[in-house]
């Protein structure tokens, strides 16, 4: 389960709108929007396009994408 509120912190503080996130990384800013709604899961390639866009690294990717 993802942790929506600190992935939220690290594009709050990467500065880059929604849309630069989007074009970035290849995954649809409709698809972003829809995952923090709850509709459906990222996927491990968005996952590792978002880490390198937002600068997560392996230890925060953990807690945000596999949050128990």
């Amino acid at each position: 389960m993802t942790d929506f509120v600190l992935l939220q912190k690290y594009i709050d503080d990467s500065g880059l709108p929604i849309a630069t996130i989007a074009t970035k990384t290849g995954i649809k800013r409709e698809t972003i929007y829809n995952r923090f709604k709850g509709v459906g899961e990222f996927t491990a390639s968005e996952m590792t396009a978002l880490c390198k866009v937002l600068r997560i690294n392996k230890s925060e990717r953990e807690k945000i994408f596999f949050k128990m």
